[in-house]
């Protein structure tokens, strides 16, 4: 069932646990993973980058898509389809109309008040038609030659405004996480963390949330993420699958055959990485 992510991640932040984000890419990838979240009975959220969208066709078909598996692999869990970092008010409207029940609006590149203006523009949208809003406040940059990079820490002061003011639905506060792969130990600020906790009533977002040590993760849910973004992992994981098959069986030019190469590895990360949520 399609639903926002209100009542996953409400349950998740009261009992002390996590719900995963999993990005995808394309077909394979999201029936991949809703057969394995199904097997296991663990909703998840499944993230789209406009990125994505763009390259499966659009935010009709990446919706229909996902509709679709859920029905004909008649999924029973709680399924969220949600718009990862929406660049704009206009993207985040375009997959609210087009069938998405969550988006992120990730204004953070401006300034805080500017920050604050676009969202609640999102939120007073996407409420009226009972959509999850996720948010961005800091910055939580990326990996430029295995440097982070980009990477600006929130503030608590600058998060309990933000809250306040936009009445967003869930925060992704840059803690010091960054998107891409890891080169060194993932240095996060649990000690903000630990007051952002104790200071908002919202669920707080983990972004980044691929090659971080099991005891960091585990350590930042108890400490209040309710949410975390993986998605590089996914993709070095299937990397590797269809890499050693391509490798070994040059012969085949099946696509189908080539694409599901890496359906074990992918399901295998899917799987370790529910299990450091619980």
């Amino acid at each position: 069932m399609i639903v926002n992510a209100k009542k996953m991640l409400k349950e998740a932040r009261d009992n002390g646990k996590c719900i995963a984000h999993f990005n995808i890419n394309n077909l394979e990838w999201t029936k991949y993973i809703l057969e394995k979240c199904n097997e296991l009975q663990k909703p998840v959220i499944l993230g789209v980058s406009e990125g994505a969208i763009k390259y499966m066709g659009g935010y009709n078909v990446v919706s229909h898509l996902v509709y679709s598996l859920v029905k004909d692999l008649n999924i029973s869990i709680d399924v969220c389809l949600h718009l990862d970092h929406g660049s704009s008010v206009e993207s985040c409207k375009k997959a609210i109309d087009s069938g998405f029940s969550s988006v992120m609006i990730d204004a953070s590149k401006y300034s805080l008040e500017e920050n604050i203006n676009i969202t609640k523009e999102v939120v007073e949208y996407a409420h009226s038609k009972n959509i999850t809003v996720e948010a961005e406040v800091g910055h939580i940059g990326g990996v430029e030659d295995g440097i982070a990079s980009g990477v600006l820490v929130a503030s608590l002061d600058d998060c309990i405004k933000f809250v306040k003011e936009t009445k967003v639905d869930m925060l992704a506060p840059a803690i010091g996480s960054v998107h891409g792969v890891y080169k060194g130990e993932p240095k996060l600020d649990f000690e903000l963390l630990t007051s952002l906790k104790n200071n908002i009533n919202i669920p707080l977002v983990l972004h980044g949330g691929s090659g971080i040590p099991e005891d960091k993760i585990i350590k930042a849910i108890k400490l209040g993420i309710s949410k975390i973004n993986i998605n590089t992992e996914l993709q070095q994981a299937w990397h590797e699958g269809v890499l050693k098959f391509v490798e070994n069986k040059k012969e085949v030019y099946d696509p189908r055959k080539i694409i599901s190469s890496g359906e074990e590895n992918l399901k295998n990360i899917v799987e370790y990485k529910l299990s450091l949520m619980e």
